[in-house]
C-alpha cells in the first residue's frame, strides 16, 4: 500500500533511528563517496540505519529499462546469497515501485498481488518499504527496506526514506557521470594503447593482443575473438581469455549454437542473464547464463572478426556505455588492422622492387662481366699454351659458368614474389648454411620446381635438403658442397654433394628418417661415399606424388 493507505494507525513517535540527525548523518554518510558501486553500497546502509530495519536493497533500472542494471543488498550473507542464485531482475513490488513512481509500504508484503514471491533460499519477509529514486524527473531505481524492527514500517519511516533517496538520486547521477567519464577514457586510453601495438604485432598474434588487452578492462570476463570459418556458417575462436580458454582455443562452432555470432555480421549485441542453453561463448552457472556484449572488427566494410565479453550469472547487466566503448575499441583495433596490413603491403612492394633492381644488375652486369671474363681467360690461354698449366684455364672457365648458373638461380628466386615457394626456402637453407663456412654451398634447380613442388612434397624437399646440408656442414668437413633439385622424368631428385670425409658407418644410421620419408612416397635413398667424397641421393615418383602435393 501506498502512504495514503496506511491505514487508521497513527504513526508512532520516532525512535532512535527517526530523528533529524539521523537523516542529516545518513545524507552525509552518502555524500562523502563518488564510486558508483560504494554510493549504492552507503546509500542501502544508510536506509537500513536510518530507518531501523533487518534488510534492504537498491535496484538500478538498466539503460534500456528492462529489468535491473545493478543490484546492491544488505543483510543477506555472501554465502546465502550465493545460494539464492540470480539477483532480483525487478518484477513484483520492486518493479511496481519503479512503473507506479511512488512510495509503496506493506505490513505482509506476501498478501499484496503484486509481489512475485521468494526463489528457494531466500529468508522470509513480512514488512516491505520501497521508494523511488528519480534523477531529473526520471526514475533511476528503486530502494527498498524490509522486515521492520519495530514490527511495522511508519509513514515517518516512509518520509525518511523518500528524503534520503531524493538525496541519494543526485548522488548517484554524479557518481554515474564520473564512472562512465572514467570508463570511457581508460578504454579510449586501452583503444590507443592497442592500435600501436597491433602496428608492431605480427598478423598471427593480433586477435590473441586484442584479446588481451579487452580482458585487462574486464578482468572477470570470458573474451574471446572469433573469425568466419571458410564457406560460411560456422566460426573458430581465434583468441581468449578467461575461465576455460584452453577448451576453446581454436575450437569451430556453427553460428546457431550462440547469440553472439551475429556480431560477425557486422551487428553490436548486448544481451542481458538468462537460462543457460549451451552457448559456448557465455559463462554460466547451474541453469543460468551471464550478461553479453559483442561487436565486429569492420576492415575495408567486412566484418573480420567480433570481440564478445561475457560476465559471470551474478555480475551486473553490461550498460549502453560498455558496448560504446566495446564497438570504439574495436573500430580503432580495425583501423590499426587495416593501416598494419597496407604498411605490409608497401613494405613487400618495396622489397619486390628492390630485388627487382638487384636481379636486373645481376643479369644486366654481372653476368655480363664474368662471361667476358671467361672469353678472354679462353683467349689468353690459347691453344698452343693450354698444355703449360696442366689444364688449369678450363677449370677457371667451369668455375665461372658455374658461378652463372649460380646467379641466374639467384635471379629467378629475386624475380619471383613468393617467399613461401620451395625454391625460396631451399634458397634460404643455403644462405644459412654459408654463414658457417668460408664457402658458401652452391645451388642449383632443374625443371619446373616451383610449380610441381607444394604442400607436403615441398616440405619433404626442404627437410631433406636441410638435413643433407647440415650433415656435410657438420661432420664431412669439405670444401665444397652443391645441392641440385630436379624436377624431370616424373620424379623429384634432391642431391647433395661434397668433397668431404665421407660417411663413417656409425653416422649412416642418421640417414634412416629420410630413407623412410623416401620410401613413403615409393622411392628410395641412395649414398656414395667415400674418402674424400659423398653423394647422397633421395629420389621419388612424381606420380605418386599427385594426391598429396
Amino acid at each position: 500500500m501506498t502512504s495514503s493507505d496506511a491505514g487508521s494507525r497513527e504513526p508512532e513517535p520516532p525512535g532512535e533511528g527517526g530523528r533529524p540527525g539521523s537523516l542529516l548523518s545518513a545524507v552525509t554518510t552518502v555524500v562523502g563517496e563518488i564510486e558508483l558501486v560504494a554510493v549504492l553500497r552507503r546509500v542501502v546502509e544508510a536506509a537500513v540505519e536510518l530507518v531501523g530495519a533487518e534488510y534492504g536493497a537498491l535496484g538500478v533500472i538498466s539503460g534500456d529499462r528492462h529489468g535491473l542494471d545493478q543490484f546492491i543488498h544488505v543483510g543477506v550473507p555472501p554465502e546465502l546469497a550465493a545460494q539464492i542464485g540470480h539477483l532480483p531482475r525487478g518484477h513484483g513490488l520492486l518493479g511496481a515501485v519503479i512503473s507506479e513512481a511512488q512510495a509503496i509500504r506493506l505490513e505482509h508484503l506476501g498478501a499484496d498481488p503484486r509481489s512475485a514471491g521468494f526463489p528457494p533460499h531466500h529468508p522470509a519477509m513480512q514488512s516491505f518499504l520501497g521508494a523511488p529514486i528519480r534523477i531529473g524527473g526520471e526514475v533511476f531505481g528503486n530502494l527498498y527496506l524490509t522486515n521492520a524492527r519495530g514490527g511495522s514500517f511508519t509513514s515517518r519511516d516512509e518520509s525518511l526514506l523518500e528524503a534520503l533517496a531524493s538525496t541519494a538520486g543526485l548522488v548517484i547521477a554524479n557518481s554515474r557521470l564520473f564512472e562512465e567519464t572514467r570508463t570511457r577514457a581508460a578504454w579510449t586510453h586501452a583503444a590507443a594503447e592497442l592500435s600501436r601495438a597491433i602496428l608492431t604485432t605480427p598478423r598471427e598474434q593480433v586477435f590473441d593482443l586484442i584479446a588481451g588487452r579487452v580482458r585487462e578492462l574486464e578482468p572477470l570476463s570470458l573474451t574471446a575473438v572469433l573469425v568466419p570459418a571458410e564457406g560460411g556458417g560456422a566460426f573458430h575462436v581465434a583468441a581468449v581469455r578467461g575461465d576455460g580458454e584452453r577448451t576453446l582455443l581454436g575450437r569451430e562452432f556453427l553460428y546457431a549454437q550462440t547469440t553472439v555470432a551475429a556480431a560477425l555480421e557486422g551487428e553490436l549485441l548486448r544481451r542481458g542473464p538468462g537460462r543457460a542453453s549451451g552457448d559456448p561463448l557465455l559463462q554460466t552457472h547451474l541453469d543460468e547464463a551471464g550478461p553479453a556484449i559483442a561487436a565486429p572488427l569492420v576492415v575495408k566494410g567486412m566484418p573480420v572478426a567480433a570481440v564478445v565479453i561475457s560476465r559471470p550469472p551474478t555480475s551486473p547487466e553490461y550498460r549502453r556505455i560498455d558496448l560504446d566503448v566495446l564497438e570504439g575499441l574495436c573500430s580503432q583495433a580495425a583501423v590499426a588492422v587495416e593501416l598494419a596490413q597496407a604498411r605490409r603491403d608497401q613494405q613487400r612492394a618495396v622489397v619486390a622492387e628492390e630485388r627487382a633492381r638487384i636481379a636486373r644488375d645481376l643479369h644486366d652486369h654481372v653476368i655480363q662481366q664474368l662471361f667476358g671474363a671467361g672469353l678472354t681467360i679462353q683467349s689468353i690461354f690459347s691453344t698452343e699454351t693450354q698444355g703449360r698449366h696442366g689444364g688449369r684455364e678450363q677449370e677457371v672457365v667451369a668455375q665461372i659458368d658455374d658461378a652463372i648458373r649460380q646467379i641466374r638461380t639467384v635471379i629467378f628466386a629475386l624475380s619471383s614474389s613468393d617467399a613461401s615457394s620451395v625454391r625460396h626456402k631451399l634458397i634460404d637453407i643455403v644462405a644459412e648454411a654459408a654463414g658457417q663456412r668460408e664457402r658458401a654451398p652452391s645451388v642449383r634447380f632443374s625443371g619446373p620446381v616451383d610449380s610441381l613442388l607444394a604442400g607436403s612434397v615441398g616440405d619433404d624437399v626442404v627437410a631433406v635438403a636441410r638435413e643433407l646440408i647440415s650433415n656435410s656442414v657438420r661432420h664431412a668437413q669439405a670444401d665444397s658442397i652443391e645441392l641440385h633439385v630436379a624436377v624431370r622424368d616424373e620424379a623429384v631428385t634432391v642431391r647433395v654433394a661434397d668433397d668431404g670425409a665421407g660417411i663413417r658407418s656409425d653416422r649412416r644410421s642418421g640417414l634412416r628418417n629420410l630413407r623412410d620419408r623416401a620410401a613413403r612416397r615409393g622411392g628410395d635413398l641412395q649414398i656414395a661415399s667415400s674418402n674424400p667424397g659423398t653423394v647422397v641421393t633421395w629420389q621419388v615418383p612424381l606420380i605418386e606424388l599427385g594426391g598429396e602435393s
